[in-house]
């Protein structure tokens, strides 16, 4: 397996991130949905990672840095053929160590309260991610989670 720094312009990975847009759309309220288009996941502030197997796109992640200490993980995201093979926790360390080598001192993410990302909250309270308060931009909403690692 293989983590890249990516451009965004791979079809599989488009594939990927529309497929992640298309399931937060059939999973959430649209007033709850805070998963990032093309557009949204290509500005500055944002890094993005793909992982690969060979050829295969096993999964994504990235990195919005909102300020020189809150760095906020978006679109982690598995491919079907690579769930339940342990891509999500190589993405998470990876993106826990590029936040760490920024420098930045809390890590924090939204995700639903559905029952769909049951198994992303477990994940990320294997890796000491707490409940928090809304940061940011967010509000609170009763269909999203805040969760947050100090670093």
């Amino acid at each position: 397996m293989k983590i890249r720094l990516d451009d965004l312009t791979h079809p599989k990975v488009i594939a990927l991130l529309e497929e992640h847009l298309q399931d937060m759309h059939a999973v959430s309220p649209p007033e709850s949905i805070h998963a990032l288009d093309l557009a949204g996941l290509r500005q500055p502030e944002m890094r993005f990672w793909s992982m690969w197997h060979g050829d295969e796109l096993a999964g994504c992640v990235a990195l919005k840095q909102h300020d020189a200490q809150l760095g906020e993980i978006k679109s982690m995201r598995t491919s079907r053929a690579f769930h339940r093979q342990g891509i999500g926790s190589q993405l998470l360390t990876h993106v826990i160590e590029q936040a760490n080598a920024l420098q930045l001192t809390q890590l924090s993410l939204e995700t639903g309260i559905e029952d769909y990302f049951a198994p992303a909250r477990a994940l990320y309270r294997k890796f000491g991610f707490t409940e928090c308060a809304p940061f940011a931009q967010y509000k609170l909403d009763p269909n999203s989670v805040f969760m947050t690692l100090l670093l």
